[in-house]
């Protein structure tokens, strides 16, 4: 849809500058930004008369448009030109969006025109044939029926209830995280130490009751040796492996 916008009145800086391009033929991805800021401020200095409140923001805009046009006349570096940003992209989004919203604007009003063409009959059907419902023959609707056939309904009800469970799954228990602490498990072993000595490796993880505790516990023999607290001794390969205190027993 074309804009069309009246030279004397726009609704603000970004309605002029889409009136100057349209003029102009030039794309909005491509402003020639020294002909546009140019043909702009010719028309700021026409709107010289008009209340300062309207020119403020077309004064903000030629500011804008001055900016841009300084950083695009300096000179570029050498090797950098063809990385350097466009001083011009954020004007051109600001104008996409405006374009967008004005072309919206432009559908909503027509589809306003078009709504009053159209009349609507209000409902004007009676309150009893709203409120009528079709009788419901019993007896009709229970002939035939006879206990066999009853227990035939029961019995596929209840072969898609069963068919819609798992048979895999189903089979599985529950499945519950053990909470095992490492640091609860050091303090044990530790003690355990104390009044045992000396024991077996084996013995140890034999007294626990889950997987998880073996691990935790095999972790908390390792740390324990780190901090010297025991050492660990195997005579040779496949031997039981012995593990003993060093630490001091208290008179």
């Amino acid at each position: 849809m074309d804009l069309t916008v009246k030279l004397s009145a726009f609704e603000g800086p970004l309605d002029l500058l889409l009136h100057l391009l349209d003029k102009n033929k030039v794309s909005i991805y491509d402003i020639p930004i020294v002909e546009i800021t140019a043909q702009y401020l010719d028309y700021i200095r026409e709107m010289q008369r008009q209340d300062l409140n309207i020119m403020s923001e077309f004064l903000v805009m030629a500011s804008t448009l001055i900016a841009i046009k300084s950083k695009m006349l300096l000179p570029k570096e050498n090797g950098k030109e063809e990385d350097a940003e466009d001083p011009r992209e954020e004007l051109v989004q600001q104008l996409l969006e405006y374009k967008m919203y004005k072309c919206m604007s432009y559908e909503l009003k027509d589809r306003q025109t078009d709504a009053q063409r159209f009349l609507f009959k209000v409902p004007t059907v009676p309150a009893e044939v709203l409120t009528y419902e079709l009788p419901v023959d019993l007896e009709e609707l229970m002939s035939g029926l006879t206990l066999h056939k009853l227990k035939s309904i029961f019995e596929s009800v209840m072969r898609r209830q069963e068919n819609k469970i798992d048979r895999v799954r189903a089979g599985f228990g529950r499945i519950e995280k053990e909470e095992v602490s490492l640091t609860e498990k050091m303090a044990y072993l530790e003690s355990y130490v104390v009044s045992h000595r000396k024991f077996r490796f084996r013995s140890l993880l034999e007294a626990q009751h889950s997987k998880m505790e073996v691990i935790v516990s095999f972790l908390a023999i390792l740390e324990l040796i780190k901090m010297g607290k025991i050492q660990v001794t195997q005579e040779s390969l496949f031997d039981e492996i012995e593990i003993e205190s060093k630490v001091a027993v208290q008179a």
